[in-house]
Order: structure tokens, then C-alpha cells, then sequence
């Protein structure tokens, strides 16, 4: 199973950026995706999660009304648009995989992860 993040980058506060994660070795479809950040000197955070039956979709109280989190399946990839990006939104984001629908705010639930790609919001 390869999970590759990509998309980050640097952006002013109030930019936006779209990170994508394309998923391999795995019926992506059926799968529960779950994005997560890791600002340096911090713990692993739950940002967002999209469900593989319904699309429905869950998010840290942070990011509501500014990240969203979609897939399309046929691509087998996940995305994350982040608009309204603020400095306090600075870390590696990662993408992550897990069969369960249960917990997905909880890291130690996914069993495949991405490499994470880096974003950073400047003042």
C-alpha cells in the first residue's frame, strides 16, 4: 500500500491550497481516508476524515468552514482544499488510510500512512 501526499507549499495567511493524496495496493474505495497535521514540537492532530459509504465527512473544530475534504474514487485519490489558511495551520499534513468506520479522529485507527507533505503559512 502507498499513500503519496502532495500540494503543500508556502502561502500567505489567507491563501488557500489544495492537497492531494493518491492512494495504491489497496481498494481505495472502501476505505475510510483521514487527513492529519504534525506542527514541529507537536503531536500528530486530527484535521479531517471523508467515509468510503457516503462520502460524509467529519473535521477539527479549526478547520470547519474553511477545509474541505473530498475523494474520487476512480482516481483513488483524496483531497483536502484549505482556503482562508492561517499561520497556526503551519505543519506536515498527512493523509492516512483505515478499513474500520469507527474513530476516525483517533491516529492509532489508520493502518496506512503517507509520507506528509509540508504546508506553511506566512503572516
Amino acid at each position: 500500500v502507498q499513500l503519496q501526499a502532495s500540494g503543500g507549499g508556502l502561502v500567505q495567511a489567507g491563501g488557500s491550497l489544495r492537497l492531494s493524496c493518491a492512494a495504491s495496493g489497496l481498494t481505495f474505495s472502501r476505505y475510510n481516508m483521514g487527513w492529519f497535521r504534525q506542527a514541529s514540537g507537536k503531536e500528530r492532530e486530527f484535521v479531517a476524515a471523508i467515509r468510503w459509504t457516503d462520502g460524509g465527512t467529519y473535521y477539527e473544530d479549526s478547520v470547519k468552514d474553511r477545509f474541505t475534504a473530498s475523494r474520487d474514487n476512480a482516481e483513488s485519490t483524496v483531497y483536502l482544499q484549505m482556503n482562508s489558511l492561517k499561520p497556526e495551520d503551519t505543519a506536515v499534513y498527512y493523509c492516512a488510510a483505515k478499513y474500520s468506520s469507527s474513530n476516525n479522529y483517533n491516529p492509532e485507527t489508520y493502518g496506512y500512512w503517507g509520507q506528509g507533505t509540508q504546508v506553511t503559512v506566512s503572516s
